[in-house]
């Protein structure tokens, strides 16, 4: 069973393994039509198409973020019609490098699915190494999924307020530096980060191949923030709560287990005036 990442020539010897299923996340938040038109135009064969908006979160309220998170019963029947049931080994990758994917990987997770991994180096690795591609439509094998749910991996935004006020735990916001310190932001009608959190941008969690960095590095960049605090006590937050899995991924392959999501992250955030923001380092 793997639970967090899967490389390209073992996601290869599997291709058309009744037991393996492959989805394709591709999305682009500026853009959302545009990883539907990629996955059209190929895609791994046998591969589903996961649309994060459609798909992967419920629809948008005046006090929720960008991307809530889906109805669980909803996200279940999906799961099904794309052939996904207990014994299913999930393979979910993007050309983001797992930007997106690492979305339906916690979402799989949520749901009590745990045999889930995503595809390492992505779609572009999978084309650079001349792997086989397809523009046809694989049949699908209806079944059924049954979620577990486990409320335990998220947290909602009194939580994160309460946290900060009393400085216990970590938060973790997975933005790019500029977004964070406020200099810019655009996707977010408000700029700055939430009072107390840190700044650990998602691409800090790959080498420069584009690849998650081993094991053992990723745990020493972690280690290195959290210091003393548990990771059980780790809150990731992003956007809209769908980069900040990529973290939670990262400290899963690092063995550091427990780490939670602001689900709603910053664009739920703002959504409050009552909130407080910040602008600048800290």
């Amino acid at each position: 069973m793997l639970t967090t990442l899967v490389d390209t020539e073992t996601l290869s010897r599997h291709l058309g393994d009744p037991r393996w299923v492959v989805v394709d996340c591709r999305f682009v938040l500026t853009d959302p039509e545009a990883g539907r038109r990629a996955y059209e135009a190929g895609h791994i064969p046998g591969a589903r198409y996961a649309h994060l908006s459609e798909d992967l979160s419920s629809p948008i309220t005046p006090g929720s973020g960008r991307h809530p998170l889906p109805f669980p019963n909803t996200l279940a029947e999906k799961l099904g019609r794309w052939g996904i049931d207990k014994n299913s080994q999930v393979v979910v990758y993007d050309d983001s490098f797992g930007a997106m994917a690492a979305r339906l990987w916690w979402l799989l997770r949520w749901l009590g699915h745990e045999a889930v991994a995503v595809l390492d180096a992505g779609y572009q690795k999978w084309i650079r190494e001349k792997r086989p591609v397809t523009t046809e439509l694989s049949e699908i094998k209806a079944t059924q999924f049954h979620p577990t749910i486990n409320n335990a991996l998220w947290v909602d935004a009194d939580h994160v307020l309460e946290m900060t006020r009393a400085k216990e735990g970590l938060l973790i916001d997975a933005r790019a530096e500029e977004r964070f310190r406020g200099e810019v932001e655009p996707l977010d009608k408000v700029a700055g980060h939430i009072p107390g959190a840190n700044n650990m941008p998602y691409e800090d969690n790959l080498d420069i191949t584009s690849e998650f960095m081993s094991d053992e590095a990723l745990r020493e960049h972690y280690l290195s923030l959290l210091d003393k605090v548990p990771p059980d006590k780790v809150v990731h937050m992003c956007g809209s709560g769908v980069t900040a899995c990529h973290s939670i991924l990262a400290m899963e392959h690092a063995g550091l287990s427990g780490a939670k999501l602001y689900a709603g992250s910053w664009s739920e955030w703002i959504t409050d005036p009552t909130r407080p923001v910040a602008n600048g380092e800290f």
